[in-house]
């Protein structure tokens, strides 16, 4: 009995010791899991806080920088055509004008293009064709823009200058309002031109994101209305773009950001005129194809802050265009409920 005892109360010794370093362990596991995740907190928040400091930091050079010129000029520096580094007399509003102009052509484009496409390979193409397109589409946003611009100064640029502005100009001659719009020589350079080529760089994007929320529509949803008789146009206007009207803005604004900051493509094909033509066919400049054009050579500290101006202006309107979305978007959500 003495030895049965004995042989208990070893037992009851050894499974309490095991116990014991069982709940050590577990302790020392949470321990570490607890630090780890503590670490990971840490490390996004620096993440986040990391992108606030940069932005600042770039509003805070940007302004410093460009303080000597809108100190100069003030807000004539926003209204003023000229651009002359001799006399050092700067304004903005050629660039402006030219970037305005040629992002609103490029989306004019490549919004319905890219629409039509991302539905046609969402509910109207074959299989067989549909990965090979999708990746064609892709492959047209790896392509660098340095290359898009070679090829619209060398191919794109003539063939607009032979094939379409001609008759363009030729269609538009007796058109009050188009007229003005389609005028001038046809230099085959201009805003039209570099607008178009922007267009040919953003449609990637458009198309990429589009198709994407297309996909996720359920197909119950266009089922239901292919049942009750609704043609292909009328399930995409009123099923399809309904469902995803925020990721399609989302793709559009995308596109626009792209548009609005492209550089060498529109250096090449745009012209680099500092002056406002109401003619899509002229030649013209924007702020990013203005500072990469002048940049290095630019003499004097009035002439060099004017060009950081013109990028704080592009930072501004971007800045506007981004938060113009997340209005849009949140009214979007606000009407769904």
């Amino acid at each position: 009995m003495d030895s049965g005892g004995r042989d208990v109360t070893d037992m009851t010794l050894r499974s309490t010791s095991v116990t014991a370093a069982e709940a050590a362990s577990r302790s020392a596991v949470l321990k570490r899991l607890r630090l780890t995740d503590v670490v990971f907190h840490g490390l996004t928040r620096a993440a986040a806080m990391a992108v606030l400091v940069l932005l600042s930091g770039v509003i805070v050079a940007l302004v410093i920088g460009a303080a000597p010129a809108l100190g100069t000029f003030g807000f004539s520096f926003l209204f003023d055509e000229s651009w002359n580094p001799v006399t050092e007399r700067f304004g903005a509003l050629a660039p402006i004008y030219g970037t305005l102009i040629t992002s609103a052509i490029a989306m004019l484009i490549a919004v319905p293009v890219g629409l039509m496409i991302a539905f046609f390979l969402t509910e109207l193409c074959p299989m067989v064709l549909r990965r090979p397109i999708g990746i064609a589409i892709e492959l047209l946003a790896g392509i660098p823009s340095i290359i898009y611009g070679i090829w619209g100064l060398f191919i794109f640029a003539p063939f607009v200058q032979k094939y379409i502005q001609p008759p363009l100009i030729d269609t538009f001659a007796n058109v009050p309002v188009l007229n003005s719009l389609f005028a001038g020589p046809p230099y085959g350079i201009g805003m039209a031109t570099a607008g178009m080529i922007l267009a040919i760089m953003v449609l990637p994007f458009v198309t990429s994101i589009s198709r994407d929320v297309f996909d996720a529509v359920p197909p119950v949803l266009k089922e239901a209305a292919y049942g009750v008789g609704c043609t292909t146009w009328e399930v995409f206007r009123n099923v399809v773009l309904p469902f995803t009207r925020v990721g399609v803005i989302g793709g559009f604004m995308l596109g626009l950001g792209r548009a609005l900051g492209e550089t060498m493509a529109v250096t090449f094909v745009i012209g680099n005129a500092h002056h406002v033509s109401a003619s899509l066919f002229a030649p013209g400049t924007t702020i990013s194809a203005s500072i990469a054009n002048e940049f290095t050579e630019a003499v004097g500290d009035l002439y060099t802050s004017s060009l950081v101006a013109l990028g704080l202006i592009l930072f501004f309107i971007t800045f506007i265009v981004l938060a113009i979305a997340r209005y849009m978007l949140l009214r979007l959500q606000q009407r769904a409920g």
